[in-house]
């Protein structure tokens, strides 16, 4: 059986936590063919972001043609974009090849380094949130996208208005439950607050899921569930003691443990 395919367009991350390498571990867990189109490269390790180089367009373009001319895609996600360019591009390229997407707004690096300037996320809210199928914020990003104050609900409905899909506002410390808002209803999405330091990685190993969910034709609510528990046992299954600062989140660990479980 030929798999789903599933597109990642991001950065790559060399620490091996995020980025392009943490979204085709999610892709892989959850059964899918990844394909990634690279936007840009980090120095990055556990601890911090040491330096970025963004590739040029016409290569990021190359890239987008290469993967649809020959395989196809049937669900997408766009990570660290890194520049208002590159947005532009991406968004003009997937524009003329209408895909299910996943639109996960990397904003800042969970080390804290900023990944978009605010006339690039001026881009990406006019250029690429009309082109989501659903995106993805965490509270912090939400209140940026929605340039309002407010609750979830209040932002979740600004982000849609603004020309998203549906909107996935994630939770946190004091969550206990994802927002999920299609623009008519909301849904509470139970989660799992697992303690642990092992968290790098988390946000685009729930947007991957996310969008392979969707490639598999899983309807957005319950792809958003199924998101929402895979990222969990990531964190639970972390790998502890890599590196000096929050390890990298375990998707292929939690994987392989839901599997032992299964066949007992």
């Amino acid at each position: 059986m030929t798999p789903p395919r599933c597109l990642s367009i991001a950065s790559s991350d060399s620490g091996g936590g995020a980025g392009i390498q943490a979204d085709l571990k999610a892709f892989a867990a959850a059964g899918c063919h990844g394909m990634t189109v690279i936007v840009g490269v980090t120095a990055q390790n556990t601890k911090e972001i040491l330096a970025t180089h963004v590739l040029p367009v016409a290569i990021i373009t190359a890239q987008l043609e290469a993967v649809y001319d020959d395989i196809g895609v049937d669900a997408a996600k766009t990570g660290a974009l890194l520049s208002a360019e590159v947005i532009d591009a991406v968004a003009d390229f997937l524009v003329r090849h209408p895909t299910p997407l996943v639109v996960d707004p990397v904003l800042r690096a969970s080390t804290g380094s900023e990944l978009l300037d605010p006339e690039a996320v001026e881009v990406l809210i006019r250029s690429l949130l009309p082109l989501a199928t659903v995106v993805t914020p965490n509270l912090a990003e939400a209140r940026i996208l929605a340039g309002v104050v407010g609750d979830r609900r209040r932002l979740a409905e600004r982000i849609v208005a603004l020309g998203a899909g549906a909107v996935v506002i994630t939770g946190g410390a004091g969550e206990g439950s994802d927002l999920l808002f299609d623009g008519t209803e909301y849904v509470e999405i139970p989660i799992v607050w697992v303690e642990g330091s092992a968290t790098h990685g988390t946000g685009c190993t729930h947007s991957a899921t996310l969008a392979a969910e969707l490639a598999r034709g899983t309807s957005l609510a319950e792809a958003a569930r199924r998101a929402a528990s895979v990222t969990a046992a990531a964190i639970d299954h972390g790998s502890v003691g890599i590196g000096e600062g929050a390890g990298p989140v375990s998707v292929v660990q939690a994987s392989g443990a839901s599997q032992r479980v299964r066949t007992r």
